[in-house]
């Protein structure tokens, strides 16, 4: 299995940065998010920065928002994203699943909170393109494996929320190639370990991150969740796709000297190595 990198981890530094501490820290490819930067969508820099890095592009994930110049609407934006990784080799495009109710957010440090407005249907078109034929067709002219991602809850006071269509861990079992994000689940108390038993072939990507006390998107060694214990299992079932660290900058120290930041990731890179070898957290955090 190898270890990647999301460019998304760092949103807020240059796409040439991301590539550069990543390949200090040792990780074997990237997963590059598409979002505002245009450095994120243009394939001849693309190709040639992951040249000059050594670190091939293995996943796309898809813009959850619009970015200029791509088509608005997560259809036509997952089609461009399977263009974007046919032209620079990537195996993945990763998307999320569709929201059924809208919502205000409001951040406030590393956290955010999210209101639901009821009666503001936003992605009812996408639902219904997933749900159909479109989907499916889409996914029947290219060899880039779609991989749709298990969502998070949000809080509203002591309450879990789900803003997603089929976002439990039985009703996302209609697709049949699934990003498992761990973090996620760590929101909805699951077992990264145990959910992915469940989906078991389904999981042909992972984005791999700690929870802990509310934060998300924490480094794996640090957090609620055990995931050596679940590195121990993909290596024992012999998976065979990639694992994504899909990080919060804060997690990295992001704004702290390039230096800081890949100690860092390297130190989380070697702790996944040994988990998925067999080593105990205990043995990994001394």
């Amino acid at each position: 299995m190898r270890f990647l990198f999301s460019t998304g981890s760092l949103h807020t530094y240059g796409i040439d940065r991301c590539f550069a501490i990543a390949a200090q820290a040792g990780c074997d490819g990237i997963e590059l998010m598409v979002d505002q930067r245009w450095d994120t969508r243009q394939p001849a820099y693309l190709r040639e920065l992951s040249r000059r890095c050594r670190l091939p592009i293995v996943a796309i994930h898809a813009p959850f928002s619009v970015v200029p110049g791509w088509p608005a609407g997560q259809p036509a934006q997952i089609a461009q994203s399977v263009a974007l990784a046919e032209a620079v080799g990537a195996e993945v495009v990763v998307h999320h699943l569709p929201l059924r109710l809208g919502y205000a957010a409001v951040s406030a440090g590393a956290r955010r909170f999210f209101f639901p407005l009821p009666g503001w249907n936003m992605e009812e078109g996408y639902r219904r393109w997933l749900a159909g034929g479109g989907y499916r067709r889409l996914q029947a002219s290219t060899t880039v494996r779609l991989c749709i991602e298990n969502m998070p809850a949000r809080r509203v006071g002591r309450r879990r929320l789900n803003l997603h269509h089929w976002n439990s861990t039985e009703a996302i079992m209609r697709f049949d190639a699934i990003t498992m994000d761990t973090t996620h689940l760590g929101t909805w108390a699951l077992d990264a370990a145990a959910v992915y038993a469940a989906w078991g072939s389904r999981v042909q990507h992972i984005h791999l991150s700690n929870f802990d006390a509310g934060r998300e998107h924490r480094r794996p060694e640090q957090g609620e969740l055990r995931l050596d214990r679940l590195l121990a299992l993909l290596a024992a079932t012999r998976y065979a796709h990639n694992v994504t660290l899909e990080l919060h900058p804060d997690a990295l120290d992001a704004g702290q000297e390039d230096g800081r930041l890949v100690a860092l990731l390297r130190a989380s890179v070697d702790a996944c190595r040994r988990w998925a070898a067999g080593a105990p957290a205990q043995e990994v955090a001394a």
